[in-house]
């Protein structure tokens, strides 16, 4: 409400907005927030699920990248750790596994098991590589919860 002043002779209206209230409760809010904004979770990302195949393809070639983040390649048929390869060459490798110049080499995929442990850059690094090189199918190898 308006208040009445005694000025002079008359009286009349005071036309001021009195602003202590209006700091009080911004302050109260304030307050609140810094109180509630370290309780606040951070927001959870939902990761695709995967699942299992019909069955595992007949050829794939399969690079695994280990603790040391070293590459090995090798034919997904045969057994063994595969041959170590330093990242440049390993474009060069993969393709020769697939097969260059045959009708399926674009048929065959390209399996990247990593070790959980090492940087997520080194795997797409990898991947870079790869589909740089143009190897079509990259995938990923991943471990299902039982």
């Amino acid at each position: 409400m308006a208040k009445l002043a005694a000025r002079g002779r008359g009286r009349r209206t005071m036309n001021e907005i009195n602003m202590v209230p209006f700091i009080d409760v911004m302050l109260v809010l304030l307050i609140i927030f810094m109180v509630t904004a370290p309780l606040i979770t951070p927001s959870q990302i939902a990761l695709p699920t995967v699942g299992q195949a019909q069955r595992q393809p007949d050829r794939f070639v399969q690079v695994t990248i280990d603790k040391e983040e070293q590459l090995r390649v090798r034919e997904g048929s045969s057994s063994g750790e595969g041959a170590l390869v330093p990242l440049n060459l390993l474009a060069a490798r993969v393709l020769e596994l697939q097969g260059t110049g045959q009708a399926d080499q674009a048929g065959v995929p390209v399996i990247i098991s990593a070790d959980k442990t090492i940087r997520y850059e080194t795997v797409v690094r990898t991947m870079d590589t790869l589909q740089r090189a143009g190897v079509q199918r990259v995938g990923l190898s991943v471990q299902t919860t039982r």
